[in-house]
């Protein structure tokens, strides 16, 4: 598939991004696609190219572009290496909420201005972190977002004012969740929580538990699992198919 790098101007500075599209002139639907902690790396390249291949145009941030020329992760080692897996959290703990949805915001707008793109809504979906990411976008941004996918997501729920679930109320955008089985980020405890919250707050929205393992969707993740990676871009398609502008 196509692909273009270029920057979006954010509050905080420059986010590198690619965007990735179909073969063709479009216009298309358009989707953030989140990375997992890891950040960008070739994995996503990759992933965000096949998702394009569905019929939309695919923006992938570089989510830590605040930490300038950051040296990539190895996922090999990134949890096993205990320096390695300090500086990971550090990152992970630096991107707040806030971040996010300013972040999401000038991506949208980066978006709407571009000749291959249709449409005023977006999708977003993510990964580990990234699935974490895109529940929040949908609700602190929500007249933008249609559609919400969350893949082996963790913290959806949590004891913090910022917990993503808090945010139902506020969502427009139809969600899907895929959790992990065995997984402590997403307890089936929890994913009983956000149902009842997106329920409640009269979201559309399904929550799976897949029979795989946390990360069972990137190719470069340990428990990387073929069958229930595509079962996720199965729900995927279906998902933005369903509710991104046609």
């Amino acid at each position: 598939m196509p692909s273009i790098s270029a920057t979006v101007t954010t509050p905080d500075g420059t986010c590198p991004i690619t965007l990735h599209t179909p073969n063709g002139t479009g216009p298309w639907s358009a989707v953030v696609m989140y990375p997992d902690a890891g950040g960008v790396r070739p994995t996503f390249q990759e992933m965000a190219a096949r998702l394009a291949g569905f019929g939309h145009a695919v923006l992938l941030p570089d989510v830590y572009y605040r930490h300038g020329d950051w040296q990539p992760f190895d996922m090999k080692t990134a949890f096993s290496d205990p320096a390695e897996r300090k500086r990971l959290f550090g990152m992970i703990s630096s991107v707040t909420p806030d971040m996010i949805a300013s972040d999401a915001v000038a991506f949208f707008d980066f978006l709407a201005e571009r000749p291959e793109v249709k449409g005023d809504t977006f999708g977003v979906c993510g990964y580990c972190m990234g699935g974490r990411t895109s529940v929040i976008v949908a609700g602190r941004v929500p007249d933008r977002v249609a559609a919400a996918g969350s893949f082996h997501g963790g913290g959806l729920v949590t004891d913090d004012e910022t917990s993503p679930h808090l945010l139902a109320d506020r969502m427009k955008a139809t969600v899907y969740v895929a959790g992990a089985e065995n997984d402590g980020s997403f307890t089936p405890e929890q994913a009983e929580t956000l149902d009842k919250a997106l329920t409640a707050a009269g979201v559309e929205h399904k929550i799976e538990i897949y029979p795989a393992g946390h990360g069972f969707a990137v190719p470069d993740n340990a428990p990387y699992d073929e069958e229930a990676a595509e079962r996720h871009w199965i729900a995927l398609q279906e998902l933005f198919e369903t509710a991104l502008p046609r």
